[in-house]
């Protein structure tokens, strides 16, 4: 099949990468170790200047503006290196997805991605040869504002990458279609929007475009029939296909403001866990360890880190390379605390000076392991704080294997989810479910300002009996003397 210069319409294959831009991974919390796709039918397919319906009955169709590549030539078993002399050319794409019907093929997309109308291509092909790979700019609008903008300079897979890996398993032929993966901004597009994508190299000499690939989204009619799935949201899909709750017309998501943090500060811990125990919560102390950092405090949300009972084979083929451990420190954002779930085995280094150092400088909070700690030395010299249970100079490979992340774990004894606000200081560390952060907090003000009061009581000689707890009269002096501060 001869295609240069064209955008083939109706491919042999259509191939999709799921995570493939940074800004899109750390928007959903993973960086993916290796590339991993989906297959979109070659029906899907549709030219610049159409329609794509919203299947009637559903909510969130949601676009995703791609560089597409096209295959020029046979590729088995290329090497990296020679992938991208396997691309005919670029050209933009739009990768819809009806996210109500994700949970009726999941893993494949095959309906929620692969209805008629459901990718775009065009209209212009960019040879490959006049262009490089890494210096694309993809762009999205929908009703004329611009929405996406990326370079293929922050891919996690480069494009030869992507092609080279397909051909250990797959023959490439030409006129086959990779869509490259889509960076953040995609969102939940109604009918009446109007959905453009480009793809070019800015500031080349000449004209070097795919020109605007426009998609018109319409309301579907025909609504689906009881003999397959039916279509099914929630608020989880809804915040995952705008984005946010915020665009999705939610309640806001619990955010752990500046203001927050600074309230929760001026308390300490021991406060915290009373007003914890008020509430029925007895077991979210992260017992047993040691900070590198006394007299640091310690607030962020949690990001979370499993590890395994060590066994030889599961080490081999979980241990090694860009493994669940690497990847969770890499995928750390500003104010995250990663939380690792280590059984409370001390036998062998959790954490060393490196990966410390990689989740410094990602802008972590901290870090929190009831496993042991390599480089102790080098890790105390360190900003961010390590809560521990104690120094060990073994390698990873001798209790555990890095199994996943993001998942709930058990660490010192407490159960921690990704989300929760973990506070630490010299009395411990404490896991805080979200939904009570407010409530604890304006709790363990109220509790200090009144054991302020208590002291100051008995610094002057009095007692403590009806003082500490306070009875009915003083209670009544608190409120007079709190009124006159």
């Amino acid at each position: 099949m001869g295609v240069e210069g064209t955008v083939p319409a109706r491919p042999g294959k259509v191939i999709a990468v799921h995570l493939n831009y940074r800004s899109r991974a750390e928007q959903r919390g993973r960086i993916p170790a290796s590339p991993s796709y989906f297959l979109k039918p070659s029906t899907s397919v549709a030219r610049s200047g159409g329609q794509v319906e919203r299947p009637a009955g559903t909510e969130l169709l949601a676009f995703e503006g791609e560089i597409a590549l096209v295959i020029g030539r046979q590729a088995r078993r290329v090497r990296p290196e020679d992938g991208w002399s396997c691309v005919a050319g670029v050209t933009a794409a739009n990768d819809f997805g009806v996210y109500d019907l994700r949970h009726a093929d999941r893993g494949s997309n095959l309906r929620s991605k692969g209805g008629d109308g459901f990718t775009p291509l065009g209209p212009d092909l960019i040879p490959a040869a006049d262009v490089d790979p890494a210096a694309l700019r993809l762009r999205a609008w929908v009703n004329g504002e611009l929405v996406q903008e990326d370079t293929t300079a922050t891919l996690l897979f480069p494009f030869a990458q992507l092609v080279a890996d397909l051909s250990q398993l797959i023959t490439l032929e030409p006129g086959d279609v990779i869509l490259t993966g889509t960076p953040a901004g995609a969102s939940v597009v109604q009918p009446g929007d109007v959905v453009e994508v480009e793809v070019d190299v800015p500031h080349a000499e000449g004209s070097r475009t795919s020109g605007r690939l426009v998609t018109t989204v319409v309301e579907g009619t025909d609504p689906l029939r009881d003999y397959g799935a039916q279509p099914r949201v929630d608020d989880a899909q809804r915040i995952e296909a705008w984005g946010s709750a915020a665009a999705a017309g939610l309640a806001p998501e619990f955010t752990l403001t500046d203001e927050l943090i600074e309230k929760i500060n001026s308390v300490g811990t021991a406060t915290l866990s009373a007003q914890l125990r008020k509430r029925g919560y007895n077991d979210v102390s992260v017992d047993g360890l040691a900070t590198t950092r006394p007299g640091t405090r310690l607030v962020g949300r949690a990001r979370t880190l499993r590890f395994v009972p060590y066994r030889e084979d599961l080490f081999r083929a979980y241990g090694g390379g860009y493994n669940a451990q690497k990847q969770a420190f890499d995928a750390l954002r500003p104010g995250e605390v990663l939380v690792i779930g280590a059984r409370g085995e001390r036998g062998t280094g959790t954490v060393g000076d490196i990966l410390a150092l990689r989740a410094q400088t990602r802008g972590a909070a901290g870090i929190v392991t009831d496993g042991g700690v390599r480089d102790l030395a080098a890790v105390a010299a360190l900003d961010i704080p390590t809560y521990h249970a104690g120094a060990h100079p073994a390698v990873l490979g001798r209790r555990h294997v890095p199994w996943d992340v993001d998942v709930t774990v058990a660490c010192g004894g407490a159960a921690v989810q990704p989300g929760d606000v973990i506070v630490g200081d010299d009395d411990g560390v404490l896991v805080i479910p979200p939904g009570l952060v407010d409530d604890v907090v304006a709790g363990a003000i109220e509790q200090e300002r009144e054991e302020t009061f208590i002291a100051e009581q008995v610094a002057k000689g009095e007692g403590v009996d009806g003082l500490y707890p306070m009875n009915d009269e003083w209670k009544a002096r608190y409120a007079e003397w709190r009124a006159n501060r």
